[in-house]
C-alpha cells in the first residue's frame, strides 16, 4: 500500500534541503523508512505473505546502498540521518 500523501509530504517538508527538493538521499531515506515501518506492521498479522516480504528486502536494500552513498560523500548529514531515523548501524 503506498503511503499516505500527508504522510508523505510531512516527511518531505522534514528532511528536504529546499522548496523543491524530492529526489536527496535523505528524503529519499525518510520516505524508504517510513515504508519499511508500515510493511514491518503489516507482516507481524501477516506472517505468510512472501510476496510483499521481497519487496520489503528490496527496499531494505535500496535504503542500505543509499546510505552508503550518503556516507561516503557526507558523514555529518549520514549521522544525523540515521540518529534521526532511528535506524541502527
Amino acid at each position: 500500500m503506498p503511503t499516505n500523501p500527508e504522510n508523505k509530504a510531512a516527511v518531505i517538508a522534514t528532511y528536504r534541503h529546499h522548496d523543491k527538493d524530492t529526489g536527496s538521499p535523505e528524503v529519499q531515506v525518510a520516505l524508504l523508512t517510513s515504508r519499511i515501518t508500515h510493511l514491518t506492521e503489516h507482516f507481524r498479522t501477516h506472517k505468510k505473505d512472501n510476496h510483499s516480504r521481497r519487496g520489503l528486502l528490496k527496499m531494505v536494500a535500496l535504503r542500505r546502498k543509499l546510505l552508503d552513498y550518503l556516507k561516503s560523500n557526507n558523514d555529518g548529514a549520514y549521522r544525523k540521518l540515521i540518529g534521526d531515523l532511528g535506524i541502527r548501524r
